[in-house]
């Protein structure tokens, strides 16, 4: 419930006018910006960190793995908090959170503050970004619109991984690495003064109190099982460092169904949603795809700073026509959409993305810039770009915007899942060819072109949605 002023003298009215939608989608697609960039914008000033704070190999690895971790592990609970606390309170206190750790991050003068901050970072971009999303169903009503806003949704969030390079080298190499994390405060502090204003303040009115249960058991499986898929390129997939704490994970996620089913009375995440093919088809899509989301930025960072001899800068530079591609694909989808259709345009998006890795596989170090990187990165980004916002769509098409907050967590835990992964999976494959970094990445590009290939397969498992006509 909105708050309300105090009743106006008889004749007036106060009632101010609809703030214009626009805004909205430029602050939510800012705060998802934010918590994909850092994701990424770390790799590349890992080594002035390891010189200024002399975190060592193990520190280093943790620097990136405590933001994925909290990120993973609570993006759940953060879906639903939105759902149940209000969307605006939530959104607001995410990105409150998120600010004051890159702040605390930026100044700190140990490792164990450094890595303490990052994960009180992906703990506040667990909170944000399944909310950005349910601002946007909730707030702009089925239809073009949404259409629009929510592919502009998907192509900043897709746009982030590439960003984070360009941006990581950039502040490293010109200011210190300290501003990769301070940056985020002036930010926050501009995005949280703007929610407050332009945000009206809603929740789901049929809920009525938190799944304790419910909420420990999946924050504990979700957070041991991406512990454990981190552990897997330092030790190895049969290391007890990493079956440990998937075994734990896996019993953990096991007794949340077990709640969910059997014991709770507000369930976090009521079963029968998966009953909808629109929730349960766009997962299992949205799984295959993440799979090979992160994988594509860090091989082919790794490809052309290692095989090619480019510099961070250079490299990032070279994901600029990636980025352009995603973003011009996504913005293409509404239209597109409404001739189309979701389901082909997703299907189609899928299979493009699957020729460009299959491409990506077969290039040579002399292969040259536009042959070897951008036009194979192009169709790999813009297939992508396509998909993102079709997925959106069609798994919030299948349910009340009471349980918007709730699919949007699961969609982004299933994505953040999925690349972990398939992250690690990819990178032990590279890994076989010894001291052949190239024929490895060749290997993990095949892989990427396969997973994605049975994404588009996967897409026959969806409905069939009404088309969101531009």
């Amino acid at each position: 419930m909105t708050n309300t002023a105090d009743a106006p003298p008889a004749g007036r009215s106060t009632a101010r006018p609809p703030a214009p939608l626009w805004p909205i989608v430029a602050l939510v697609c800012l705060a998802q910006f934010m918590t994909v960039l850092d994701v990424s914008i770390v790799n590349v000033a890992l080594p002035a960190m390891e010189s200024d704070l002399r975190l060592g190999a193990e520190g280093l690895q943790w620097v990136v793995n405590a933001y994925l971790l909290t990120f993973a592990g609570f993006l759940l609970l953060g879906g639903r908090a939105a759902d149940l606390y209000g969307r605006r309170r939530t959104f607001v206190a995410g990105l409150t959170v998120f600010a004051v750790a890159g702040l605390a991050g930026g100044l700190a003068t140990t490792p164990e503050l450094l890595i303490a901050a990052r994960a009180c970072q992906g703990l506040g971009a667990a909170v944000v970004a399944p909310a950005t999303l349910t601002i946007l169903t909730t707030t702009i009503p089925a239809g073009p619109a949404r259409a629009r806003a929510v592919a502009t949704w998907g192509a900043v969030g897709a746009a982030g991984g590439a960003v984070g390079s360009l941006a990581g080298g950039l502040l490293t190499d010109y200011l210190s690495w300290r501003w990769i994390l301070l940056i985020n405060a002036p930010i926050g502090v501009v995005a949280v003064v703007a929610a407050l204003r332009l945000l009206a303040e809603s929740r789901d009115a049929g809920a009525r109190g938190l799944d304790l249960a419910g909420a420990i058991t999946v924050t504990a499986g979700l957070s041991a099982l991406e512990l454990g898929m981190l552990q897997t390129p330092a030790y190895g997939w049969g290391s007890p460092r990493a079956l440990v704490p998937m075994g734990v994970g896996v019993l953990a996620l096991a007794a949340f169904v077990l709640v969910q089913a059997r014991f709770a009375r507000e369930p976090l995440m009521p079963l029968r949603i998966f009953l909808a093919r629109s929730v349960s088809g766009a997962l299992l899509v949205q799984f295959l795809l993440g799979a090979v989301g992160f994988a594509l930025w860090y091989f082919l960072s790794l490809h052309m700073q290692q095989v090619l001899r480019y510099s961070a800068f250079q490299a990032g530079l070279a994901f600029l026509p990636h980025t352009l591609a995603v973003v011009v694909a996504a913005k293409a989808t509404p239209w597109l959409a409404g001739r189309v259709g979701l389901r082909p345009l997703l299907a189609t998006g899928a299979l493009i993305a699957a020729a460009g890795f299959a491409w990506q596989a077969t290039v040579t170090p002399e292969s040259g810039l536009l042959a070897g990187i951008v036009l194979p990165g192009v169709l790999i980004t813009g297939g992508l770009g396509l998909t993102s916002a079709p997925i959106a769509l069609t798994a919030t098409a299948g349910v009340g915007p009471g349980e918007a907050g709730l699919v949007s967590g699961i969609l982004n835990s299933s994505r953040q899942v999925g690349g972990s992964l398939g992250l690690a999976a990819l990178t032990t494959l590279a890994a076989a060819p010894a001291g052949a970094p190239a024929s490895g990445y060749a290997l993990a590009f095949w892989a990427c072109a396969g997973v994605v290939t049975a994404g588009a397969v996967a897409v026959l498992a969806l409905p069939r949605v009404s088309r969101e006509r531009p």
